[in-house]
């Protein structure tokens, strides 16, 4: 028995049942985000400030294309920008995983060259 008064075993299970469906609620949610998203919609990219220097070298950039903003964002922010950067594409944020789903998506419209 457990500290709840369940059995060991029961209790396993109800993790495991809980974390399944967490699981799934998240992978569902960034498949949703996914299909059907619009790479020409308008962006705004939002670095992370370099807390290192005291001048800002990549600020905020507005682009008219969300598939340019990602490209951007992935091929050519520095990893250290890169983490605390986030996209805005119709009043959706993604943050930098996010970012990384719309630019290994099947549906991504440019040609990949690789990360910075």
């Amino acid at each position: 028995m457990t500290e709840n008064g369940l059995d060991e075993s029961i209790e396993r299970m109800i993790r495991s049942s809980i974390l399944e469906i967490i699981t799934m609620k998240y992978t569902s949610k960034a498949k949703e985000t996914l299909v059907g998203f619009d790479y020409r919609a308008e962006a705004e990219l939002f670095p992370a400030r370099n807390r290192k220097s005291t001048r800002q070298l990549i600020g905020y950039r507005r682009f008219a294309h969300a598939a340019d903003a990602i490209r951007f964002a992935i091929e050519e922010l520095p990893p250290e920008l890169f983490l605390g950067t986030h996209l805005e594409i119709d009043e959706e944020r993604f943050d930098g995983q996010g970012i990384r789903r719309l630019y290994e998506s099947m549906t991504y419209p440019l040609i990949r060259r690789g990360a910075a």
